[in-house]
């Protein structure tokens, strides 16, 4: 039992109401479900009419990810940039997808304020979400001017190896010790990236050591000779074999060719210029020397021999 106080004429009147009866109550809950599934019931077309413009733009999206690429074939030959067009006109689809159906479930909701709703949600959710929204735009960036696509070999920083996808928001690489790394494209965009595989020919350096009392023109013949006769070597491109400069034991020659542009051709090529540069060598007869250690003595030593 309550009680309400009442102004009336003057005076003030205490009056008595009771509260509603457990019928009472259930009537009231029964009617509010009903008049809910009543209103359910009335805007089930517009629940069916968006889902079937989801499913309409969910179709459009499949299709563009299936011939996307056969589409701009004509624009630009690079995969990548196929693959980011692909991308953004999947992302313009969804975005006019999800508002026609927003529009449709909700026949009040108009052009104007859907887009304002979504400008003040991508607003949220860009400073809820920074760092993912900073290496979205820096994969936009690699795929859009970035030379490397996928099969490159890039350097970046201490990461070398093969690239194997580039997506929006990471790019995957294959060490060429089998690792998987998954890099964020904002350490790919900030930091200078070298591209091994951007030619199909990549210029090679090592030195060689030959002793000072050698003829150093004669060992440089030797070399030149040998190099020329690699089947790694490019012939395409000059070998250049110079006197470098005077080492702790020997004179340093520098020997520098052109050959395939992957590390393993890379590697391949560098050991059969050193078999063959040792080899050349040994049949000439000029010395590869070990280093050689003078030490020196403010006082002379002394020599005495041990009697047993």
């Amino acid at each position: 039992m309550f009680r309400v106080q009442e102004e009336g004429g003057g005076e003030s009147e205490l009056k008595e109401i009771a509260p509603e009866t457990v019928a009472e109550a259930t009537d009231t809950v029964v009617g509010s479900l009903d008049r809910i599934w009543t209103g359910f019931l009335g805007h089930t077309p517009y629940v069916i009419a968006s889902l079937m413009v989801l499913s309409a733009t969910l179709v459009i999206v499949l299709l563009l990810r299936r011939f996307g690429s056969h589409l701009f074939r004509r624009t630009t030959s690079r995969k990548s940039l196929q693959d980011l067009f692909v991308r953004l006109l999947t992302i313009v689809i969804w975005i006019l997808g999800l508002l026609f159906a927003a529009m449709v479930l909700f026949p009040g909701l108009t052009p104007a304020k859907a887009l304002g709703a979504v400008g003040l949600l991508s607003i949220a959710i860009g400073l809820a979400f920074k760092d993912i929204f900073e290496n979205f735009f820096a994969g936009i960036l690699i795929l859009w001017r970035f030379p490397f696509e996928e099969g490159d070999v890039i350097e970046c920083e201490e990461v070398t190896g093969r690239v194997e996808s580039v997506e929006v928001r990471n790019t995957t690489i294959r060490r060429t010790t089998g690792e998987l790394v998954v890099v964020p494209n904002l350490f790919l965009f900030k930091n200078p990236c070298e591209i091994l595989t951007n030619r199909i020919k990549r210029r090679v350096s090592i030195t060689v050591g030959v002793a000072y009392g050698e003829d150093v023109a004669g060992a440089v013949a030797v070399i030149q000779k040998a190099v020329e006769a690699c089947k790694t070597v490019r012939e395409d491109e000059q070998i250049q074999v110079f006197p470098k400069g005077f080492g702790d034991s020997s004179i340093d020659i520098e020997v520098t060719w052109w050959t395939g542009s992957t590390p393993f051709a890379v590697r391949e090529s560098k050991g059969e210029i050193v078999t063959a540069i040792k080899k050349a060598l040994d049949e000439a007869g000029i010395e590869i020397p070990f280093p050689y250690r003078t030490l020196t003595f403010k006082e002379a030593l002394g020599v005495r021999k041990e009697t047993e």
